[in-house]
């Protein structure tokens, strides 16, 4: 079975092998069923799968027990007779135990390399979902990154957008001539939803040394493609977060990789644990580019696997596209979910030996209803299969076995310090001190010519010459010097005090 990935046995009492054609596993899947029923299982054997067939692939491990991958089973392990009776039982015969060449990555930097991204790459679509704004705050986002793009500031981490931010409030009437209306208000909510994601850690996510796309498709010199694992635990806690991020790296292999057809194999294999909090609340405009990705990044040679528990949770638009499917048990207690079973059912092509709406119902712990893409791209029959045990660990590794794979990593310091080059928050803050030395300056103008008035008004009163500072400009008189006079005086009133305040917007422009 070299051009697929063995999944399990089914039919004639499990004795048929099930597996993925390799050929087809780019044009996506779905593994969902309820807590407990074996979702996790059956994603650490097809990313081991994946990874024996050389394609790389990325996951987050919601739980912690993906980390298992990394280490080989072991015959102590309680379920040992279990796995071998099972891999009997579905002709799995050349059944061993093995561990997979695995990187951690984790957004904190605890678990695992740190892996960010900028807030420029990040783009205001995707920030503003992150942030939770309004239309209208998304607006003005929109043009904040403008502003950015032609002034020439890097957008790298938070403070270069706190930075920004601040510049265009402070400008709010001139951007609103030239952008549309750009209002305080919205202003000031941008900044405290930005406060608010730096306090769940959003920074983390921010700035340099910015993620290399290329690690994480890395195949290795033994010809096992690399497995990618986020640790997911901690960042669930903002599962907004979380949606965010994988989202921007599933748009990013979009947007970077060349197209390449129909390959014989995948370039890369993403999969998407919790998918739920993907669609939860999303705008239309964030499904239809969750759509658009699904629909087009195939032809990059990606296969996007979005696991959960119910296929309710997927909108139908991007349900449609998900070819290859391991449903695993659905619970049916209410009206609901009755409907919601009967419909996850009807998406699968008919098996006349079986009821696949019982199926679902009535499939135990480690086992599914599968339906695989077969010849053409054609939806293979509904059936029941016993899902294969796992080679690697099946539960998480250990804190020391976890460090010992992070300092054998191809990637150990390459991400580890962040890097903090000159950017948006450094420029403004250049320029802003530069407008106030600018200001000093007109000040201390301002000073000297009203000592001079002082003077001159002094030698004028006492040697009672009429040809001083307040007589008629004549001989002995400098035009310049009255003129400079009338501008000193200027600078003293109204008008000077505002050019004096337009100087940090004047300087803003120049580059």
């Amino acid at each position: 079975m070299d051009d697929q990935v063995f999944i399990g046995g089914g039919g004639e009492a499990y004795g048929i092998k099930q597996g993925l054609l390799l050929k087809y596993a780019n044009r996506h899947g779905l593994i969902a069923g309820a807590t407990g029923t074996g979702k996790s299982v059956t994603l650490q054997i097809l990313a081991e799968g994946f990874s024996k067939a050389g394609v790389p692939v990325f996951l987050s491990d919601v739980k912690g027990d993906m980390s298992g991958l990394a280490v080989a089973g072991s015959e102590g392990f309680k379920l040992h007779d279990a796995f071998l009776s099972r891999a009997g039982k579905i002709g799995f015969d050349d059944y061993t135990y093995e561990q997979f060449p695995v990187t951690f990555w984790d957004l904190f930097g605890e678990q695992g390399h740190p892996v960010r991204t900028t807030v420029a790459e990040m783009g205001p679509l995707l920030l503003s979902r992150l942030l939770e704004l309004t239309d209208v705050q998304e607006g003005v986002l929109n043009v904040a990154f403008r502003v950015a793009d032609e002034e020439g500031l890097p957008l790298l981490d938070l403070k270069d957008l706190q930075s920004l931010l601040l510049w265009v409030g402070q400008n709010a009437a001139d951007l609103s001539l030239r952008y549309g209306n750009v209002a305080g208000s919205s202003v000031s909510a941008i900044q405290r939803a930005l406060l608010v994601l730096d306090i769940q850690g959003g920074h983390n996510l921010f700035g340099e040394p910015a993620l290399d796309l290329a690690d994480l498709m890395r195949v290795d010199p033994d010809g096992r493609g690399r497995i990618s694992i986020l640790a997911a635990d901690r960042l669930m806690r903002s599962p907004r977060l979380y949606a965010t991020f994988l989202l921007w790296l599933l748009s990013s292999l979009f947007e970077d990789l060349p197209e390449v057809g129909d390959p014989d194999k995948p370039r890369m294999v993403f999969f998407f644990d919790e998918a739920h909090l993907l669609f939860d609340d999303a705008p239309r405009a964030l499904i239809a580019k969750v759509e658009q990705v699904a629909r087009l990044i195939r032809s990059k040679g990606v296969g996007v696997y979005f696991a959960t528990q119910n296929p309710a949770d997927v909108p139908d638009t991007v349900l449609g596209q998900l070819g290859n499917r391991v449903q695993h048990a659905l619970r049916a207690f209410t009206a609901k979910d009755r409907r919601e079973l009967r419909q996850a059912a009807e998406t699968y092509r008919d098996n006349p030996r079986f009821d696949i709406e019982d199926a679902i119902r009535e499939v135990g712990v480690g086992e599914a209803v599968t339906s695989m893409l077969e010849a053409k791209g054609a939806p293979g029959v509904a059936e029941r299969t016993l899902i294969r045990p796992p080679s690697s660990q099946l539960g998480p590794i250990s804190p020391e076995e976890r460090a010992a794979v992070n300092a054998a990593s191809p990637f150990a310091g390459k991400y580890d310090t962040a890097i903090d080059r000159d950017s948006a928050h450094e420029m403004l803050a250049r320029r802003a001190e530069a407008a106030a030395k600018a200001a000093e300056e007109a000040e201390r103008a301002e000073a000297e010519g009203e000592a001079r008035e002082f003077s001159a008004a002094r030698r004028y009163g006492a040697n009672g010459d009429t040809s001083s500072a307040g007589a008629r400009p004549g001989r002995g008189s400098s035009f310049g010097g009255e003129v400079a006079k009338v501008v000193i005086k200027e600078l003293k009133g109204t008008t000077g005090r505002r050019i004096v305040r337009g100087l940090l917007g004047t300087l803003f422009k120049a580059r």
